[in-house]
């Protein structure tokens, strides 16, 4: 019996053999030019920005994508004998693949350094994005860690850069060197205030190699800041062959993510930018409201799934949305106490917002477990829902729902301590040896919790925020699934 015949690589030969249901590049992809550099090109930003890209080059063509990998040539090894084409699978109730050709360059700093340089000093690029994650900043604090061994590199060999900082000011240099008018520089990471943070970043490394270069950076460079969101998960070997067969044709690496997809870009460029607002792009002025709206709303939704529902035996937040109480409480939640308090952008639709939200959560396709969202938990809640509380006593409304999520982790903690199961948790010691000291009793478990300073602050000596967590501790009871069921039912009311 003859071999199977074995298909041909995606590239773009393939593209007029695709099935007619696999959407393809609207534009020639020898008709665009590069008009952006993106540092960090994973899942994430070919899953992202490279899309709303791709979506605007059919009547934008010099806006392309230079994609460059910092470290790894994994990503430039795959998409090289692609002709830079992979496959986007949206995970829907039911999957859509697209074919996305956007980037047009794909280099590794590794061995294509002078590459990278020359892409940062060619007069069509007007911009630079990055997607490096918080760790590629080189931060300690809110300052540049000068001791971090590519920081330190780099002040010493400012010319052969290896971190993301040392590029971006050796791009720079070599603009004003020749005349060149700056590029604007778009942190697209998961880090508040992103575009201010980076900007802090360049200017001390570059005073320390060039005070004249900081100079005119300061004066004349743009970082934006922006906020992103869409959930992407991880490649797998399943995903690679059901994608092979629908296509007909081999990708190295094809990705995935979620219908749902928001990018909301600060207006403040130094030149000419593309016109991300015909793609989708919110631009506002209001980053730090978009991040609050995410923060808490959405954050904050996914908190109070993952202890109310870990408590509850369910796995997912797919298995916790399609529990009636435990959906009908979070859901009252964003609505009525949270996106009620909290200082939202002018433009944004606060319904359409959480609307959106819900259809995430019920998402049969994205399989999000609990357990995953409850790691560090001491850090997340003073953000995702503290926050909201303190806000709520400040105006006078109810808390009591916003603190039965702060009960269940509390339970959570003891459970979980109870069980010898360690905590994903930075503060994992202190919280096994507080929840191993619970008794059950409410006043004395949530007086030894709210002593963690770190966790509650002023909050901790409150007496209204005190008062309505022992309530909200007893009222979940043993912490069973019963228990918990009880609860949010008292809560309908």
């Amino acid at each position: 019996m003859a071999a199977p015949a074995a298909r041909p690589r995606l590239s773009p030969a393939c593209l007029a053999q695709l099935p007619a249901n696999v959407q393809q590049p609207a534009y020639a992809l020898d008709g665009v030019r590069i008009g952006i550099v993106h540092i960090g090109a994973g899942a994430f930003h070919r899953a992202h920005q490279a899309v709303y890209i791709d979506d605007l080059l059919a009547t934008h063509p010099e806006w392309a994508i230079c994609g460059v990998s910092l470290h790894s040539t994994d990503v430039r090894d795959a998409l090289d004998p692609q002709g830079g084409l992979y496959t986007l699978a949206l995970l829907g109730s039911e999957r859509h693949l697209r074919v996305i050709g956007a980037l047009r360059e794909m280099l590794s700093a590794r061995d294509q350094s002078a590459a990278v340089l020359a892409r940062l000093a060619d007069p069509a690029v007007r911009l630079v994005t990055l997607t490096i994650t918080e760790k590629g900043y080189c931060l300690a604090g809110s300052d540049l860690d000068l001791s971090h061994p590519d920081i330190a590199h780099d002040l010493a060999h400012p010319a052969q850069p290896r971190s993301a900082i040392g590029y971006l000011v050796a791009g720079l240099r070599e603009r004003q060197r020749h005349g060149i008018a700056p590029y604007t520089v778009l942190s697209c990471d998961n880090l508040a205030d992103n575009g201010h943070r980076l900007h802090r970043a360049v200017l001390q490394f570059a005073r320390r190699v060039d005070a004249p270069l900081a100079a005119w950076i300061e004066a004349s460079v743009c970082f934006p800041c922006s906020m992103v969101d869409s959930i992407t998960p991880a490649t797998d070997d399943a995903l690679r062959e059901r994608i092979d067969v629908e296509l007909g044709c081999d990708d190295a690496w094809p990705i995935q993510r979620e219908e749902y997809t928001q990018w909301v870009v600060e207006d403040r460029f130094g030149g000419e930018r593309p016109p991300l607002e015909r793609v989708g792009v919110t631009l506002s002025s209001d980053i730090a409201g978009y991040d609050r709206a995410k923060l808490r709303l959405l954050n904050g939704a996914h908190s109070s799934l993952a202890y109310l529902g870990s408590l509850m035996e369910l796995d997912s937040v797919g298995d916790a949305m399609a529990h009636p109480a435990l959906a009908g409480f979070v859901e009252r939640l964003m609505r009525r106490h949270i996106a009620a308090v909290i200082a939202l952008p002018r433009a944004m639709d606060a319904e359409g917002y959480i609307d959106a939200i819900l259809q995430r959560f019920r998402n049969p396709s994205i399989r999000h477990r609990l357990s995953q969202i409850a790691w560090d938990g001491s850090q997340k809640l003073p953000v995702r829902l503290l926050s909201t509380i303190g806000e709520s006593l400040r105006q006078g409304q109810s808390i009591d729902a916003l603190c039965l999520p702060i009960a269940a982790w509390m339970h959570f903690v003891r459970r979980q301590a109870s069980r010898g199961v360690a905590l994903v948790d930075p503060i994992n010691d202190t919280l096994q040896a507080l929840g191993k000291g619970c008794t059950g009793d409410a006043g004395h478990d949530v007086a030894r919790f709210l002593q963690l300073e770190a966790v509650f602050g002023a909050l901790g000596v409150d007496p209204v925020f005190g008062e309505t967590v022992r309530a909200a501790y007893a009222a979940l009871g043993d912490a069973s699934p019963d228990a918990v069921a009880n609860a949010l039912a008292r809560h309908a009311v």
